[in-house]
């Protein structure tokens, strides 16, 4: 329902259920952002002539390093104190529930899909696994790589927020006005911001800049790299003061949040990169 500037919120977590399985909003948008990201990818190798057998392997050490570098980091930056007793639930996407049952006979859990995942342990897994390929497929330079992969996995990050708003996720501050969101699914009555959105649209604005940027400029190697982390984890780090507490390290440095504290060393690397790369082609042209 609409008032002026204010949604109250609250939509079905799942597309459809099938028994004790049901495909979850979020899960259905990593799904629309690996299969855009790999036709994006595709387009670019046969623009640039090489060869399509690289892209397989390169789309299966994407999916498997962000999924499991955003799932350690949920667990092991913000939620260690929970997961610690509960190892099972950290690779699997279940969770316990004393009522639950998974394919009829599996007692004591619930298919919950993949969900607390962390953006900056995605981060993390994805530099981790192009390193392997790389190490393994030898394609071009790692730097080559990370430039072409910076506009799929900013338009993943405008759907994955997608998801997050669905799913009433990422607890933030409220308004202190008419204006926002009541996410009614979590038992609210008063208007929050949609930081979710607010990440998203800043995301999509990041990927716009950073297509023209492939499109149109001759540049070294990690230039685009550079401009994807220091602008994607801005946008993150300038969102986070809306967003309440998630736990973490935070309690010891509260200076900032959590999520502003892993966004610093992100963003000073990303401005190191356009200056390295702009200090040995001081004139980039246009293609």
């Amino acid at each position: 329902m609409f008032q002026f500037f204010q949604i109250r919120w609250s939509p079905s977590e799942v597309l459809f259920q099938l028994g004790s399985f049901g495909l979850h909003y979020y899960s259905l948008m990593f799904v629309i952002a690996f299969g855009i990201g790999y036709k994006i990818v595709e387009k670019y190798f046969v623009e640039e002539g090489v060869s399509k057998d690289y892209l397989e392997p390169l789309f299966v050490y994407m999916v498997l390093s962000t999924l499991l570098g955003a799932r350690l980091g949920e667990v092991f930056f913000y939620s260690w104190d929970y997961y610690q007793n509960h190892f099972l639930e950290i690779l699997l996407p279940i969770r316990e529930n004393i009522n639950g049952t998974i394919l009829g006979f599996i007692k004591g859990y619930e298919f919950t899909g993949f969900r607390g995942l962390a953006s900056h342990g995605a981060g993390i897994g994805i530099i981790t696994g192009i390193i392997l390929f790389q190490f393994k497929h030898k394609l071009k330079s790692t730097l080559w790589i990370f430039d072409r992969l910076t506009v799929v996995v900013t338009l993943g990050g405008v759907f994955i927020r997608l998801g997050n708003f669905i799913n009433s996720e990422i607890v933030v501050k409220y308004t202190g006005s008419d204006f926002g969101i009541i996410f009614e699914n979590r038992g609210e009555t008063l208007p929050r911001h949609p930081a979710q959105l607010y990440e998203s649209f800043g995301y999509l604005i990041l990927f716009l800049f950073l297509r023209q940027l492939y499109k149109k400029v001759n540049h070294k190697p990690g230039y685009l790299l550079g401009v994807f982390l220091s602008g994607i984890f801005s946008i993150r780090f300038i969102v986070e003061y809306v967003k309440e507490s998630q736990g973490g390290f935070e309690t010891y440095m509260p200076m900032f949040s959590t999520g502003q504290w892993l966004s610093i060393p992100f963003i000073i690397s990303g401005l190191f990169l356009i200056y390295n790369s702009k200090l040995k082609n001081p004139k980039n042209t246009l293609r």
